[in-house]
C-alpha cells in the first residue's frame, strides 16, 4: 500500500468531513475555517530559523513557531509529494502532465501552457522549482489527486506526519489565501525531510534555470551565484507574506538549513539568509574547537517592519498578489553608520580573551557593527582593541585584549539588549 493510500485511510480520524465522489475518486475534504492572520501595516512579518541538517538541532530561532504565510515555499510540499510518487513508481519523469482549463488559468508566474496541452513530469518539476510556476503546480496536483483541493488535503496530512504541527495547506502553489499558513520551523522540517527522503531529486532545487520549448527560463535564487556552498531550495513572495526563502548550504562537510520569512525586499531577505548561514557555520566551527556556544544570530537589525516591496514583473517570484495596490519601498540598512569604528591592523596578543559581535559578508558591515556595539558598551570594553578577522570569505567583528570576566560581562549586557555576542577564548 502506497503512502498516499495510507494517508487517505487516515483522513477519517483527522477531524475532516468526507464526502465520497463517484467513479472511485479520492474523498473530498472540508476543513473547519482557520483564523485569519491579521496585522497592522507596520507589524513585523519576520520569522527565521537555522538548523543543523544532520541532527535537526536548532541553532537560531526567532518567531519560529508563529503563523506565517509560506507563499511559494508551499511548492516544496507539492514537490515532496511529486518525488514520493516518482520513488514509488506511480510517476515517471517522462510521463505527461495535462493542463486543465483551471490549471492553465492560474495567474503569474506561469509557463503559459494552454488547456489540453501537456508537459513532462520533469518539466513540471523544473517549472515549480526554478520559475515557481503556479500553473505547473496545479497541473501536477490534478495529475496526482484529481483536484487541487484533494491534493492540498494530502499536503496537509503529509505535513502532519512529518511534524509540521503549525501548517495547513489549501492550494498547491502558495497564491494568497488566508487559510494557507505555516511557520519557519515547519518549513525547515519540510526542507530537511525532502533532502533526507529524496536526495536523488534535491538537485532540482539548485538549478539556476532551464530551457522550455526553446526558451531559457531563469530562476530567482540569487544566492546560488553569490554565496559559495549555497545549493538551493525555494523563494516566495506575496504582499501579505513579504519576501520568503528556504535555503541550504554546505561548508566543511556540514549542511545547514535556514528559513527567512517576511523580508521587506528580496535583497534584504537574501542578505539575512546569508548572514544567518555564515554565522551558523561559524558556530559549528567554534564548537569543533571546544567552544560551548549555541548562538547563531549576527544581524543587528533582524526585525524589519513596514510595508512590503511590490516586485516588478521581471523580479516576480511566482506568487505575488497581482490584485494588490502598489507598495512603497522600505529604506535599506546602511552599509556605513555614523560612529562606525575602524579595525586594527592586527589582533591582540596571544592568551587574551575576546568578544565577537557578528560575522558579515564584507568588511564595511563588520566595522559598522563594531561602532554600534562600542557605543552601547564602551564603559565595559575599556581599552579593548577593535578587530575585523577575515576567515573563509567572511569578516568577523571582534573586540580583543580583554580578560575572561570582562568578555562575559560584555556578552551578558549585549544579550540583554538582543545583540549577538560570542566569547572568544584564548588561542
Amino acid at each position: 500500500m502506497s503512502r498516499t493510500h495510507r494517508l487517505l485511510r487516515r483522513m477519517a480520524g483527522l477531524a475532516v468531513v468526507l464526502s465520497c465522489a463517484w467513479g472511485g475518486l479520492a474523498p473530498t475534504l472540508v476543513f473547519a475555517a482557520s483564523p485569519l492572520l491579521t496585522r497592522s501595516p507596520t507589524e513585523s512579518r519576520y520569522a527565521a530559523i537555522v538548523i543543523d541538517a544532520a541532527s535537526g538541532e536548532v541553532l537560531y530561532a526567532q518567531h519560529a513557531d508563529s503563523p506565517r504565510y509560506p507563499a511559494s515555499i508551499t511548492k516544496v510540499m507539492t514537490l515532496y509529494l511529486t518525488f514520493e510518487a516518482l520513488s514509488e513508481g506511480r510517476l515517471k519523469l517522462t510521463d505527461r502532465v495535462v493542463y486543465s482549463q483551471y490549471a492553465a488559468a492560474q495567474p503569474a508566474t506561469r509557463l503559459g501552457v494552454q488547456a489540453g496541452d501537456s508537459i513532462s513530469v520533469d518539466e513540471a518539476i523544473r517549472a515549480m522549482s526554478v520559475k515557481s510556476a503556479n500553473d505547473a503546480a496545479v497541473a501536477m496536483a490534478e495529475r496526482l489527486a484529481g483536484t487541487e483541493p484533494r491534493f492540498a488535503a494530502l499536503m496537509t496530512l503529509r505535513g502532519q506526519e512529518l511534524g509540521m504541527s503549525n501548517t495547513r495547506f489549501v492550494n498547491a502553489h502558495g497564491l494568497p489565501d488566508s487559510r494557507n499558513v505555516s511557520s519557519a520551523r515547519d518549513l525547515a522540517i519540510l526542507s530537511r525531510a525532502i533532502m533526507r527522503d529524496f536526495p536523488q531529486y534535491y538537485s532540482y532545487f539548485g538549478l539556476k534555470g532551464f530551457t522550455f520549448r526553446g526558451a531559457y527560463v531563469p530562476g530567482h535564487k540569487r544566492l546560488l551565484d553569490t554565496m559559495p556552498g549555497f545549493d538551493g531550495l525555494k523563494t516566495g513572495f506575496t504582499n501579505a507574506s513579504g519576501y520568503n526563502l528556504a535555503g541550504s548550504a554546505v561548508r566543511g562537510g556540514r549542511r545547514l538549513i535556514a528559513v527567512v520569512l517576511g523580508g521587506p525586499s528580496a535583497a534584504w531577505r537574501d542578505n539575512n539568509m546569508e548572514d544567518l548561514l555564515l554565522t551558523g557555520f561559524e558556530v559549528l566551527e567554534r564548537r569543533s574547537h571546544g567552544d560551548k556556544t549555541t548562538i547563531a544570530a549576527n544581524l543587528y537589525d533582524i526585525d524589519p517592519r513596514g510595508p512590503m516591496v511590490r516586485p516588478s514583473v521581471e523580479d516576480s517570484e511566482g506568487d505575488q498578489d497581482i490584485s494588490a495596490p502598489s507598495m512603497t519601498d522600505v529604506p535599506q540598512r546602511s552599509a556605513q553608520r555614523p560612529g562606525a569604528s575602524k579595525a586594527t591592523a592586527k589582533p591582540a596578543a596571544p592568551g587574551t580573551w575576546g568578544i565577537q559581535v557578528g560575522s558579515f559578508r564584507n568588511q564595511t558591515l563588520a566595522r559598522t557593527q563594531l561602532g554600534i556595539v562600542k557605543s552601547k558598551v564602551a564603559r565595559l570594553l575599556g581599552e579593548a582593541d577593535d578587530f575585523v578577522e577575515s576567515a573563509g570569505g567572511t569578516f568577523r567583528a571582534q573586540f580583543l585584549g580583554v580578560n575572561e570576566e570582562t568578555a562575559r560581562k560584555v556578552c551578558k549586557s549585549l544579550s540583554a539588549d538582543r545583540q549577538p555576542c560570542l566569547v572568544v577564548t584564548p588561542r
